[in-house]
Order: structure tokens, then C-alpha cells, then sequence
């Protein structure tokens, strides 16, 4: 018999620091019933800077520790603020999925990181959590990463295979769909990290507000291929990054419009690359996250891909609230012992499941 969709509410953080995506869905862990509203709610800059402080750890401090209140407030105070705008109490909801926020991912080391505490925000909250749902696959030998493959399936079951879809969060992630479903995911390189990066260290700002530094720059075309060479561009999926495995650094000496746009280039031309480990070519790419935002980020991967790009909206889908689904998604998943990563998404033995349920 087939299992009642459940109320579903998906909390999401990435590495750019943006703040907390709030998004509800109803589904069974294997279909999307319905999608709710969604909110996103900035994080300020103290919690940016609390959180930043931590990056990289990987044993508990008072830095990490602080780091892991402030995520927790932050959340508790989005998800309630979600709830007053929305007009959803929060008793009429049967779940929590938590991402919390990644400080640490070093899977070669059998080792990630997601701060937020689970339990305190379920009590905060009066409703059950999920979350750490990294951790059993990174302890099997899993890349930990991507986890949202399996719901970029479920979104893209109607549609046209094979098929791309990009998340271009800090890092960048692809989810190659083939036409019987098979999935293959894996880390393209940098995202908006080391772009944002440098708007904050050479322009003062925070992002690159609608790519208009990159347009006014041009690409340094040696620097681009140097980049391109890097070894992490030839490996073999399974694979997954931390936020800091690329940076700015080697757009250093540039303007700050040229260095904005070669950093730009970087991004997509990552992207581009990830199609040599395809089993199959894709015609359409889908692009997701902050950067489907960015025109001039989408350009560039037009250009360095040849394919048509589209952006979640494009399809109906929230882009904006897509990663904060999928936590929801995979948190129902994870009450009814469904995998969450596979062989070809992360590199685990096996199909896994994982999480921590955090009763109220």
C-alpha cells in the first residue's frame, strides 16, 4: 500500500552564507504531492562572520561551538518567521528536514561537518527533525555529496532525458539524469564562492548583483586555460569539494571587473567539463541555485557548454527553493528508511539511507 504524503518543511543553508531557505512540500519520499510556500531569510552579518570563523575545523571550540548556536537561532527564528508570513502553523506540520551549515567536508578523510543543532531546534519548534543526513554516507566511503540528485529525478520524471541539472550554490554540482532514471551526480568545481569572494575582498560588495561586474570585464583567456587544467577537472566521479578547495587567488592582479569576469568564465567552464564523465550528451541544461540569477554566469555557460541552458524557473520550479525542497524530501525519505544516495550520486558501496530523527 502506498504511503500518505506528509507535511514536509526543508531548511537549507549553503556555503555562500546567504542565509536559510525555508520551503514546504507534501510527498510520500518518492513523489512530489504539492509544493507550499517558501522563504528565504538572510542571514546577518554577525552570523556570517560567527560561522566563517569556523570553516575549515575539525574538532569542537568555542569558535565552532558559537558557530553552532548562532546557526540554530538563525533557523528557528526563519522558520517561525516563515510561519507568521505564510500564514502555516507550525502544528500543522509532520516534519523538519535540516541541512545545517557545512564548515568542514572532507570526505577522503571520511569526515564532513554540518553545524545546527537538530534536537534543539525540534524542540524549539515542537516539531521532528532530521538531520545530519550527510555522516553515514561519508563514513561508508561516500563523497557525502551531492544529496539532491534524487529529488532533481523526481522534479524532471515528465521531462526529456538525458538531462543536466546544475546547482550552482559555493560549489557547483551537476545530476546527470539518463533516460531510464539512472542518475550519475557529482561536484563541478567553484561556484559563486570564489566569485563572491572576490567582490568582497576587491569591490566591497558582497556578490556580483546580476553579473554587471563580470559584463563590464573581459576574460583572461591564458589564466582561464591554466584553470582549466586543474586535476581535479580529470578525476573520475564519484567526487565532491569543501568550499575552499578553489578560491580567487589566481585571478589576483586582474581589475576588478576582468578578475569578476574570469572568475565567471571559471565557473562555467567547470561546468562544461563535467559533460566528458556524461554517459550520454545532453541538450539542455538546467541551471538551479543563486547562480540562475546571474545572466552573466548563464552566458558564460551557454558559451562554454554549446547546449541550450534554461534555468529552474524556466520549468516551473522554484530555483530559489529547490535545495530547501529537496532537505524536505529527503527527510521523509529518511523517516521511511529510503535511500538518499547511490553509487553513482556519491560513491557509496551501496543505496544508503541516514539521518538523526530529533523528537519535539
Amino acid at each position: 500500500m502506498p504511503s500518505s504524503p506528509l507535511r514536509a518543511l526543508g531548511l537549507m543553508s549553503g556555503t555562500s552564507l546567504d542565509g536559510v531557505d525555508v520551503a514546504l512540500i507534501e510527498t510520500d519520499g518518492k513523489r512530489i504531492a504539492a509544493f507550499g510556500p517558501s522563504l528565504t531569510v538572510p542571514y546577518d552579518d554577525a552570523v556570517r562572520r560567527t560561522v566563517r570563523a569556523a570553516f575549515g575545523a575539525e574538532q569542537p571550540s568555542e569558535a565552532t561551538r558559537a558557530a553552532e548556536r548562532a546557526v540554530t537561532a538563525a533557523h528557528v527564528e526563519a522558520v517561525r518567521r516563515w510561519s507568521s508570513e505564510t500564514g502555516v502553523a507550525l502544528p500543522t506540520i509532520d516534519l523538519v528536514g535540516f541541512h545545517g551549515q557545512t564548515i568542514t567536508h572532507r570526505p577522503e578523510h571520511r569526515f564532513t561537518w554540518q553545524i545546527g543543532d537538530g534536537a534543539a531546534l525540534a524542540r524549539e519548534l515542537g516539531v521532528r527533525v532530521v538531520n545530519d543526513l550527510r555522516t553515514a554516507d561519508v563514513a561508508a566511503g561516500g563523497q557525502g555529496a551531492p544529496l539532491v540528485p534524487v529529488y532533481h529525478a523526481a522534479l524532471a520524471a515528465d521531462l526529456p532525458r538525458p538531462l543536466a541539472v546544475v546547482n550552482v550554490g559555493g560549489v557547483g554540482n551537476v545530476t546527470w539524469i539518463g533516460p531510464d532514471g539512472s542518475l550519475l551526480a557529482f561536484d563541478t568545481g567553484p561556484g559563486n564562492g570564489p566569485i563572491d569572494d572576490w567582490c568582497a575582498r576587491r569591490a566591497g560588495q558582497r556578490y556580483d548583483k546580476d553579473g554587471a561586474l563580470a559584463a563590464a570585464g573581459k576574460v583572461d583567456r591564458g589564466r582561464l586555460q591554466r584553470f582549466a587544467e586543474h586535476r581535479f577537472f580529470a578525476k573520475v566521479p564519484p567526487k565532491s569539494l569543501d568550499r575552499g578547495d578553489f578560491n580567487d587567488a589566481w585571478a589576483d592582479g586582474l581589475s576588478v571587473a576582468d578578475g569578476a569576469a574570469t572568475l565567471t568564465w571559471g565557473t562555467a567552464r567547470a561546468i562544461a567539463l563535467a559533460a566528458r564523465h556524461f554517459p550520454a550528451r545532453v541538450s539542455r541544461w538546467v541551471i538551479c541555485g543563486g547562480g540562475a540569477r546571474n545572466p552573466t554566469l548563464l552566458r558564460a555557460i551557454a558559451e562554454e557548454t554549446a547546449a541550450r541552458v534554461l534555468t529552474a524557473a524556466d520549468l516551473g520550479w522554484d530555483g530559489d527553493a529547490l535545495e530547501a525542497q529537496a532537505f524536505a524530501f529527503l527527510a521523509v525519505r529518511s523517516l521511511r528508511g529510503l535511500p538518499l544516495t547511490f553509487p553513482g550520486t556519491t560513491g557509496a558501496p551501496r543505496p544508503m539511507t541516514g539521518g538523526r530523527l530529533n523528537e519535539p
